[in-house]
């Protein structure tokens, strides 16, 4: 029977690694045969492969409890926030333009949501073979291929300056001048949900975003960003929420530890 709030976390994150790891081999399928690509209402891009490793998380979810309610970006992204405020948000394959592009830097992105908050994440890229999770009992963890988990944690920032990631296919003027303004040590770029996973190894310090994001782009890299010690909040220094009116996220930081 499903649990209630904390209890169940493990069951629940080992189910969102399992269908994570699915989803990452689904989409390889689709990446080395190729697939068409469409454009949505919001003129974002989507691929049969968005639409294939969805099918299979969301079914896959709800299999493994059906009392949680799952909002994805692909199938149920008008979905209402439940009363209980416990819902998994999905992205089944956060940046189609990487994966369109074939520069490797997509991922599948899976997290809890409870009371406005991320308490547990996947964060999977197919490419890498690379896998962060955050299970809810404190800590985060890094899984390469087949090998065992290895904790992680964010860093504070190092004196010579902090390292700043910054979105490949999104950046813009006023990410550009906030970021001149930290007198960073180097500056990388790179695509979808990865950014937090870097943030979260201690690879990178800073990540601002101040374009247009979804609540299913962040939350998972959230949960596992915050786990490991680090932060994602708003221009008013308040950790971001989810379960907003449209799911639209603020303009946000997201940083190692403090």
């Amino acid at each position: 029977m499903p649990g209630t709030r904390s209890d169940d976390y493990p069951r629940l994150a080992t189910a969102a690694l399992r269908l994570a790891l699915e989803a990452g081999r689904t989409i390889m399928a689709f990446y080395r045969g190729g697939t068409t690509v469409e454009i949505k209402v919001d003129r974002s891009p989507v691929t049969e492969a968005d639409r294939a490793a969805d099918r299979l998380i969301v079914a896959g979810l709800r299999a493994a409890d059906p009392g949680i309610a799952v909002i994805s970006e692909e199938s149920t992204s008008a979905g209402a926030v439940p009363a209980d405020g416990r819902f998994w948000l999905v992205d089944p394959l956060d940046g189609t333009r990487e994966f369109v592009a074939r520069t490797g830097e997509f991922t599948v992105n899976i997290a809890l949501i409870e009371d406005g908050r991320p308490v547990l994440g996947v964060l999977h890229a197919p490419v890498q073979d690379e896998t962060y999770v955050a299970d809810g009992q404190g800590g985060a963890v890094r899984i390469v291929g087949d090998g065992s988990p290895q904790l992680i944690s964010a860093r504070s920032v190092p004196g010579g300056g902090p390292a700043v990631i910054a979105s490949r296919s999104h950046r813009d003027a006023e990410t550009d001048a906030y970021i001149a303004g930290l007198r960073p040590a180097r500056i990388e770029s790179a695509g979808s949900a990865l950014k937090f996973g870097l943030l979260a190894r201690g690879a990178a310090d800073i990540y601002p975003r101040f374009g247009r994001t979804m609540e299913w782009d962040t939350a998972a890299g959230q949960a596992i960003l915050v786990a490991a010690g680090g932060h994602v909040r708003d221009l008013n220094g308040r950790e971001l929420s989810y379960g907003k009116a449209g799911f639209v996220n603020p303009a946000f930081v997201a940083c190692g530890a403090d």
